[in-house]
């Protein structure tokens, strides 16, 4: 494409011109602004080296140009992109998969701000009630009080009561004293008048009530005066509170703020933070407004209550030793007649409950020194448990990696899992707190805000009549983007890339900008054929704002919407990175590539002749109740290809992820995870193992790549060890390693770069310049197998290495299954950091493929399809065949149909999101699937089928 010559102030098209990022091949193309773009292609063909690293990335350096260079020393900078040039481009904003915050404080509430909003909303217009009564709190003024306690004890002798402390412990002897020069002849302690005298104090050790009695009178006309009086001193001294004492010595509470007339509790007033569960006028005491507290687990401390204690039944003090906490325990067994000897099982409950949880009885525990030097200690014992607790406590990184053991997590016991305060809670708008909002699914939320003037008072209406805009807006946006199954309260680490990635699209289509390039990274991924055309509709809204938007994007959908769509290949890594075909959709079905081929019918994923029968045993999960599921019993058919299907929100992961999988790993490798609430679950005699093969990184560093991984990077240092030049040399396994000194270069640790801090720009990564990106010193490098050194092998790509080592099975198996699954175009030492979501969960398939297995085990897979191409679909869907072929089981939750339509038995769930889900509306083939009414699946699976009326 030759390059253009445009007037910059009106130019309408976005042009790139000698791109050669990573694997594209110096190419140059133009497409429309102010459009809906796609960009699509075979998986590692060029698309986000294109859209992400090249024109994201130019955007971006532009942008931070903008500051001055002291400002960029404190913000870092960004490299420039391997381009000539980009023209036309506009400010841009990357909405990714990979932004979600792992911070559990993190809800979607907060990140879309809803959260916020209602804590104005809660803080402003709701009305709180007692925790302890649940009667509406009242505040009243001095007016108020003074008139209520005139009408209510009229001509009774009362006594004004200013309280000072509630509820607390200590001898208040500097209380006593002050209120003494302040002139007070007598205080209210404990239910009864005392006089003050000097030097008073009370008992230190009880918890104690005490009010300044400011005055003692018949209540009155006459004496209203006095009575008023001695009412604004009370409020004055007590901070806005009074108390009022009868003859027959019945309290009344009255204050200026919210109190409880019955029970006298009053509260702050509310602030938005007052329901912020972030802050501390607003959080969980208890659990610091996590929700969650981490416990010591007894089934952990004691993991095999067939040892006795002596021989290491108590984990986290293992087999006997001469140690204090040892001889504290035979103390113990000796006065409460138990055996250290026996296995703790056999220990009686009370009993171990005193070695867990400790007694305050005093126990003496003799040690000896030696046989003259016997010395006896009076003690008390608070129990493993608590001993360990006290470690926690301690914080120390050390003491948390041994807690960790030990640990487990539970709903905070104070606030239920709701973050809050119990004050926080009790602040009501229409009956509701704002944790019960913060539980509802997105429909609900937005069915109880529709109508919520009409069930508020006229002082409420005022306040909340904006806020109410804001809040409906963004719920508006949300549901645009196929979100309705979600709640406010879901934490943002639980949440799918794609969803995440929703999120924030909802959030910028509320931001209302003109003039932006977007560009998304496949948001299509876990939503539903049902939802596609609401996602669409709203990236054609933000188009229609005036912005550019810009997607990479496999769903055929997406392709056929766009007003332009950019073909990337014609294969992946160094086979690919060029422009197949660009232009209208239209103009794209004219061409014959790969990606249209499968589009227009020309080729395709076929659907199996014959369904198989399986094994004819079955695994069984019984009464899941778990989230939103409704009291499920599932049958997984073993020896066959499941599918998990069903709407967004429907109960799929609920089911499986957080159901299944942890009771199976629970059980097979004593995982720590507890299962979602279910009955009982059969048939697990039936398989060997369980195997779940998701989207996190296979490393966190830059040195985690797919050779270290698939642990063939272990067979290839042994082949170059057992090289006749190495033997010479006595090299051993550790010499071929770029993680340990001995052959790595010492001057890069291995790493083969070097990071050089720049002040006011960007750090910059160089070259080693002794090993020149090797990551081995020259020794290590004049090893050589067929002429290539380690470091040449590192460099190799797949595909290359398989035919490179043909000839040595233990390698060639373990690369060509990377191969097979579809990842020949990375090299053996591509850093983990650079792989997606979708190429990591096909390196862990195929280490799992490339394991010799039982024929028995049951793989689960939580939408493998992401970030793949029709072709990659095709691919991956061959390798999952061999898997079941062998006798095992593989299970899928997917929402592609040229999955749901190839798999032997398929799960659906529904019908809707949310509360409106949890139900499995089918079990079995997907033909038959097809005849279901009430499902949305049926539907589009139906017509994919060809079996559609």
């Amino acid at each position: 494409m030759s390059e253009k010559t445009v007037d910059l102030g009106e130019q309408n098209e976005v042009q790139v011109f000698g791109a050669r990022v990573h694997n594209l091949k110096n190419i140059d193309i133009s497409f429309p602004r102010n459009q809906l773009v796609v960009i699509t292609g075979l998986s590692g063909s060029g698309k986000s080296s294109l859209a992400f690293d090249t024109i994201y990335a130019e955007g971006q350096r532009r942008y931070m140009e903008t500051f001055s260079a002291y400002s960029r020393q404190f913000m870092g900078g960004m490299e420039r992109p391997d381009v000539d040039k980009v023209s036309g481009l506009s400010p841009v904003i990357a909405i990714e998969q990979k932004t979600t915050s792992k911070n559990p404080r993190s809800t979607v509430g907060t990140i879309t701000e809803i959260y916020d909003f209602m804590r104005l909303l809660f803080a402003r217009a709701g009305e709180a009630y007692s925790y302890v009564t649940d009667k509406k709190m009242e505040r009243m003024s001095e007016d108020q009080i003074y008139n209520t306690i005139l009408t209510k004890f009229d001509g009774q002798p009362v006594n004004i009561l200013a309280p000072v402390v509630k509820g607390r412990k200590g001898h208040y002897r500097e209380l006593f004293e002050q209120i003494r020069k302040q002139g007070y002849l007598k205080v209210y302690i404990d239910g009864e008048i005392v006089d003050v005298t000097p030097k008073m104090q009370v008992d230190r050790y009880k918890i104690h009530d005490i009010d300044i009695v400011v005055d003692r009178l018949m209540v009155s006309e006459q004496d209203s005066k006095r009575l008023y009086s001695s009412l604004q001193s009370a409020l004055k001294t007590a901070k806005g509170i009074i108390r009022v004492s009868d003859k027959d010595n019945n309290v009344s509470y009255f204050s200026k703020y919210l109190m409880d007339p019955e029970s006298g509790i009053s509260y702050d007033e509310p602030q938005p933070n007052t329901f912020s569960f972030n802050s501390p006028y607003g959080a969980c005491e208890k659990c610091d407004g996590l929700g969650y507290i981490f416990e010591i687990d007894e089934n952990s401390v004691i993991p095999n209550p067939k040892l006795s204690i002596i021989n290491g039944g108590l984990a986290p003090i293992g087999e006997y030793k001469e140690t204090w906490i040892f001889q504290v325990l035979k103390a113990l067994a000796k006065k409460y007649e138990f055996s250290l000897s026996v296995p703790i099982e056999k220990i009686p409950r009370e009993k171990l409950d005193i070695i867990l949880n400790g007694s305050h009885e005093i126990i003496t525990v003799q040690v000896e020194y030696n046989k003259w030097n016997v010395q006896s200690y009076q003690v008390t014992f608070d129990g493993i448990i608590r001993m360990l607790e006290e470690q926690q406590e301690k914080r120390s990184d050390e003491i948390s990696d041994d807690m960790e053991a030990y640990r487990v997590l539970k709903t905070c016991p104070v606030c239920h899992g709701a973050r809050l305060k119990k004050e926080s809670l009790h602040f009501k708008v229409d009956e509701k707190n704002i944790f019960e909002l913060a539980c509802m699914d997105i429909v609900t939320l937005q069915q109880w805000f529709e109508g919520l003037e009409e069930r508020l008072n006229e002082r409420q209406n005022v306040i909340a009549k904006e806020i109410l805009k804001e809040i409906r807006a963004r719920i508006g946006f949300l549901l645009d983007v196929g979100l309705s199954y979600l709640t406010l309260d879901r934490t943002a680490r639980t949440l799918s890339g794609g969803e995440a990635q929703r999120i924030r699209l909802a959030t910028q289509i509320g931001s209302q900008l003109m003039n932006v390039m977007y560009i998304l990274d496949e948001p299509s991924i876990g939503l539903h054929q049902r939802d596609n055309d609401r996602l669409i509709n709203a990236l054609k809204n933000l188009r229609d704002l005036g912005n550019t938007v810009l997607v990479v994007e496999h769903d055929k959908d997406m392709i056929l919407e766009a007003d332009y769509v950019i073909d990337m290949g014609p294969a992946a890594g160094v086979h690919g990175g060029q422009v197949v075909a660009e232009g209208t959709p239209a103009q794209l079905m004219s061409t014959n590539t790969l990606t249209t081929s499968y589009i227009n019918g020309n080729k395709e994923i076929a659907i199996p002749k014959k369904r198989r029968a399986g094994n004819g045993k079955n695994l069984v999960l019984k009464n899941a109740t778990g989230h939103n599921l409704k009291n499920v019993t599932a049958t997984f058919p073993l020896g066959k290809l499941i599918g998990i299907t069903g709407v967004s929100g429907s109960g799929k992961s609920s089911l499986i992820t957080e159901t299944l999988y942890p009771v199976l790993n629970h059980h097979f490798f004593r995982a720590k995870k507890h299962p979602l609430t279910y009955k009982k679950i059969e048939g697990l005699e039936h398989i060997d193992k369980v195997i779940e093969i998701d989207q996190t990184p296979i490393g966190r560093t830059p040195r985690s790549n797919p050779a270290t991984y698939t642990g063939v990077f272990s067979d290839i240092r042994n082949l170059y060890v057992a090289l006749p030049e190495s033997k010479i040399r006595g090299y051993k396994p550790g010499r071929f390693s770029f993680n340990v000194k001995g052959g790595r270069c010492e001057t890069c640790q291995g790493a083969g770069l070097k990071t050089i801090e720049m002040n006011f720009l960007p750090d910059v990564h160089v070259l080693c310049e002794e090993c020149n990106g090797k990551r081995y010193n020259r020794e290590t490098l004049e090893v050589r197998y067929r002429g290539k050194s380690i470091s040449d092998v590192l460099d190799m790509s797949i595909e290359d290495a398989t035919a490179f080592f043909e000839h040595i099975p233990a390698i060639y198996r373990k690369v060509k299954t990377l191969n097979d699954v579809g990842l020949g175009y990375i090299t053996l030492g591509q850093s983990s950091l650079t792989l997606s979501g979708g190429e990591a969960q096909r390196v862990k398939l195929a280490t799992e493929l490339s394991k010799k297995d039982t024929g028995n085990t049951f793989y689960i897979l939580d939408e493998p399809t992401t970030g793949l191409h029709f072709e990659d679909i095709n691919v991956l869907l061959g390798v999952l065949q061999q898997l079941v072929d062998k006798g095992n089981t593989v299970l899928v939750i997917e929402h592609n149909l040229d999955v749901i339509k190839v798999v032997d038995h398929v799960i659906d769930l529904g019908p809707e999101g949310g509360s409106g889900g949890g139900r499995i509306l089918f079990s079995g083939t997907p033909e038959g699937l097809c005849k279901v009414k009430e499902s949305f699946t049926a539907k589009f699976l139906a017509k994919e089928m060809g079996l559609a009326k």
